[in-house]
């Protein structure tokens, strides 16, 4: 466990259970919060210092994305702020502190989403579909992903044509600064890719 979880874990154990719930979009129950991420339920017990999935298909995000999710949901428990969306999108590039999505091993794999639907609207749909998804209106295909209740992340398919090669974009809420440090935006945000291919 890095020192940053061990802290957050710490954190966590000493904040105001109702407070962290109307903050967070969670519930409180026998000593764990119940978060919803991706359409489903994990239970968090800093006590105890274990992440559980309620349901079983919330098992690949424990087992396959762990590295990503459990000190994002722990950050984001500690920090939401009980505020509403804008509903203005932004790029990552646009976020305070945003070159770091531009950085080596920190680069999103969109050309990988690109790549795996870029003729394939249907699957891209699909896919998001797995994940309770919200179907939005923008480039040839778009999808509105809820990673934490107050932190939607938009990703954007354009379908390759005879002039352009496929791509995907990946778009925030304005609000998600006010609710996460960036190194915590950018785990979401990979997150959200890798679980779509």
């Amino acid at each position: 466990m890095s020192t940053g979880e061990e802290k957050a874990w710490e954190d966590l154990y000493n904040l105001n259970p109702s407070d962290v719930c109307r903050k967070a979009v969670a519930a409180y129950d026998n000593g764990s919060y119940i978060l919803r991420s991706l359409g489903m339920d994990f239970s968090i017990h800093p006590a105890k210092k274990e992440i559980k999935n309620i349901q079983p298909k919330g098992e690949i995000i424990l087992k396959r994305y762990n590295y990503f999710f459990t000190l994002s949901a722990l950050c984001y428990l500690i920090n939401a702020k009980d505020i509403s969306l804008s509903g203005k999108l932004v790029k990552p590039a646009n976020l305070k502190g945003g070159d770091i999505f531009f950085r080596g091993s920190h680069v999103l794999p969109l050309n990988r989403i690109a790549e795996k639907y870029g003729n394939d609207r249907a699957g891209f749909i699909e896919k998001g579909k797995n994940f309770n998804w919200k179907i939005m209106n923008y480039g040839d295909a778009s999808v509105e992903l809820l990673p934490f209740p107050r932190i939607p992340v938009t990703l954007i398919l354009w379908l390759s044509d005879e002039e352009f090669p496929a791509r995907a974009d990946l778009l925030f809420d304005s609000t998600c600064e006010q609710q996460l440090p960036i190194d915590i935006i950018w785990s979401i945000a990979m997150m959200s890719v890798l679980v779509m291919l």
